[in-house]
């Protein structure tokens, strides 16, 4: 992560950031770890803010079994063009693939791996 992180701060990659991930922050307490989650998210370059097209879109998401929250990740990241859709999360890897969203959804530390294979 701190790879990825580090060539989005670089300006190599586009780190986008979102109005679902600022409210998700919301609701973290720890100042620790809010702390440090603003750190990295501070990286973000470009902002996108949830639109009817995305709302209706995450609810055909959430039809398809895809969590509130993720179906309003995904929705916004295929409607902002972004190539990938970084998470950690095994169910959303798997569901997402399995319904064929229009936007990748990947691991990072795989994506990185295959991203870079040539820098090795």
């Amino acid at each position: 992560m701190l790879s990825i992180i580090s060539r989005c701060e670089s300006g190599e990659w586009t780190l986008i950031s979102s109005g679902i991930i600022d409210f998700e922050l919301s609701k973290i307490s720890d100042m620790d770890i809010l702390e440090k989650v603003y750190t990295t998210y501070s990286v973000a370059k470009e902002r996108f803010l949830l639109t009817p097209e995305a709302e209706q879109r995450a609810t055909v998401l959430q039809q398809h079994g895809l969590k509130p929250f993720d179906s309003l990740h995904v929705a916004l990241a295929e409607k902002c063009g972004a190539d990938v859709f970084l998470t950690t999360d095994k169910r959303l890897l798997k569901k997402s693939n399995r319904i064929g969203v229009s936007i990748r959804v990947a691991n990072p530390l795989f994506w990185f791996m295959e991203v870079t294979t040539d820098e090795w």
